[in-house]
């Protein structure tokens, strides 16, 4: 159909992470997969929300690179859809400037957001940059105190078996109190 690239250079494999790129410009997924490939990373492209959401779920990619503004439905609506499912990092891209989507992609569980036109090397650093957070989070950054278990790579809490939802401040001052062990600002 046209709609899907595989890089030519370099494939999915396990040692090599794969990038998902999602943007309805074919020519912009093109570049991104060449200047990527030169990189050790293999890149898989979809031109709709459609097959974004299908490939997120078949191939795993250790990255997702998302387009706000995708035909059909949103990059906003493919990241909800996402986030009830998985906690994949997704690093947004947007041509509009509007603090208020950079506001609403982030609340609703992007770990970056990048306007277009954007650097490549710039988003490679994001890339990386989101990679070892989530790798941070399979290898560390979980606490136990009692029942509560604050996972700090996906920023999530669970409560005896249960998840809760916290919003960003609260997770950072939940976070501060239980690595200070509870007497954050309090002298002996």
């Amino acid at each position: 159909s046209g709609d899907l690239w595989q890089a030519e250079l370099v494939l999915p494999t396990a040692q090599i992470p794969t990038v998902l790129v999602v943007d309805d410009n074919a020519d912009l997924v093109d570049l991104f997969q060449r200047y990527m490939a030169g990189h050790r990373l293999a890149v898989v492209g979809a031109t709709n929300s459609h097959e974004a959401l299908a490939l997120a779920a078949q191939i795993r990619p250790q990255v997702i690179i998302l387009d706000v503004m995708m035909p059909r439905m949103s990059g906003m609506d493919v990241l909800r859809e996402l986030r009830k499912e998985s906690r994949l990092p997704v690093i947004m891209l947007t041509a509009r400037g509007d603090d208020m989507d950079r506001i609403l992609g982030l609340e609703l569980g992007a770990d970056d957001y990048v306007p277009k036109p954007c650097n490549p090397r710039e988003l490679l650093a994001r890339i990386r940059a989101v990679m070892r957070r989530a790798q941070g989070a399979v290898d560390h950054g979980l606490i136990h105190v009692d029942d509560l278990e604050l996972n700090q790579g996906n920023r999530t809490l669970v409560k005896a078996g249960e998840p809760v939802e916290l919003t960003s401040t609260e997770f950072s001052i939940l976070l501060a109190l239980l690595i200070s062990g509870g007497t954050w600002g309090l002298v002996a």
